[in-house]
């Protein structure tokens, strides 16, 4: 994996995430209590041994770079390991844009490919929940002999609506491309001729392949200069462009890839964590999840006074630094720093860092934004017009966001 370079792509806008991605960038937004988006896709690398990783930034990056840079100083520079974030620098003369796609982005940064020289390059989004080994794709292209190999999961034709549809041969050569097909008779997977394999965003290029890819790419004006949209639609009858079946290293019956990109998947897959047999899996230690660790106390439940007020949470994530004082709290994730307060029912919500609950307060399916603090008597899900009207942000599965 020496000759692998990552390059991770984490400078969406997350449009679809805010309120909670008005001051931060999507890959640096909290996800199950301890952690940030980013930190699954970086954990995928170092344990699959891609120790050279190129973070590719934009909007709204400096939570995100500190976060990196506090966290994830793991790698030794001795041995030519290193994780580096590369902000927009507009390095490309002919460009006066900021980041135009994905393609463009890695474009204007194609000089850090070359001074690397790697013989592939493996392009990640930052902003997906998995367990994936990246070593045994680079395995699978080197099998097949390709150009280019495409991660690809398989979903039911159902649901094929959603996602980037491949057209795969017999020989796993991938020979056409449907964006979100409406017309719902997608092609079916060579893997299993009931599910559809379609694309996780994940590419593994012959890194000459891809410098050249990236090169045409950007002399076409009428280009969205997108990996998914342009690029690899190009190169399908011009390169030996290869699918690859995800295998998930979660070990669970069903594979588990996540896009959490609007509120109401992100507030799910928060959900999913605190089920008393979860979809995902945090603590298997073979495939480890690493994140930036604060310095934080244990975390504290105080006051066992049945019938007035107890400190209490149950089938909940409770991070350190947290102190339940008398509240009560179900089926929820509470981040670091969280402060729950007497006399407080706190139900199917998550508790961003820092965020804190007045005493006598109700919250019921929320989400309460880093550092926001509610006051006494709060009264948040019960009631969706009336959250609207406090100017709170109601999704369309009524998760109620405090920003």
């Amino acid at each position: 994996m020496e000759n692998v370079l990552a390059i991770l792509l984490a400078g969406g806008t997350g449009e679809r995430l805010f309120p909670l991605t008005k001051d931060t960038a999507k890959p640096a937004v909290p996800f199950g209590g301890a952690y940030r988006i980013i930190d699954f896709t970086l954990s995928n690398c170092i344990n699959s041994d891609v120790r050279r990783i190129l973070i590719l930034t934009q909007y709204k990056s400096l939570d995100l770079i500190r976060h990196v840079r506090d966290g994830w100083n793991i790698l030794s520079s001795e041995l030519g390991e290193y994780i580096e974030v590369l902000p927009p620098m507009k390095r490309v003369s002919a460009s006066e844009e900021w980041y135009l796609g994905t393609a463009d982005a890695v474009f204007q940064n194609h000089n850090s490919i070359e001074v690397e020289g790697p013989m592939e390059t493996l392009i990640v989004s930052g902003d997906h929940i998995y367990k994936m080994n990246y070593r045994e794709m680079l395995d699978w292209h080197h099998m097949q002999n390709a150009d280019i190999t495409i991660a690809t999961i398989q979903v039911r034709p159902e649901e094929a609506e959603r996602f980037g549809v491949t057209e795969i041969d017999e020989n796993y050569r991938v020979v056409g491309f449907e964006e979100k097909p409406k017309h719902g008779h997608p092609k079916r997977s060579p893997f299993d001729s009931e599910m559809v394999s379609v694309s996780m965003g994940i590419y593994l290029f012959d890194t000459a392949v891809l410098l050249q890819a990236l090169h045409e790419d950007a002399q076409d004006s009428g280009s969205s200069h997108d990996f998914g949209k342009d690029v690899i639609p190009r190169n399908l009858g011009r390169r030996r462009v290869i699918a690859y079946d995800f295998r998930d290293m979660n070990a669970k019956q069903v594979r588990y890839w996540r896009d959490v990109g609007t509120l109401d998947s992100y507030y799910e897959a928060n959900m999913d964590l605190v089920s008393v047999v979860p979809e995902f899996n945090l603590y298997d230690q073979r495939w480890p999840i690493r994140t930036r660790v604060t310095q934080q106390p244990p975390a504290k439940f105080v006051f066992a006074q049945e019938g007035r007020r107890m400190g209490v949470a149950v089938d909940s994530i409770v991070s350190s630094g947290v102190i339940v004082s008398g509240g009560r709290v179900v089926h929820s994730v509470l981040s670091p720093g969280v402060r729950v307060n007497s006399y407080c029912e706190v139900e199917y919500s998550i508790l961003m860092p820092g965020s804190e609950v007045g005493r006598y307060s109700r919250v019921r399916r929320a989400i309460i934004n880093t550092g926001v603090k509610l006051p006494d008597s709060s009264t948040i899900g019960f009631d969706l017009e009336a959250d609207r009207a406090k100017g709170h942000h109601v999704t369309e599965g009524g998760i109620v966001v405090v920003a």
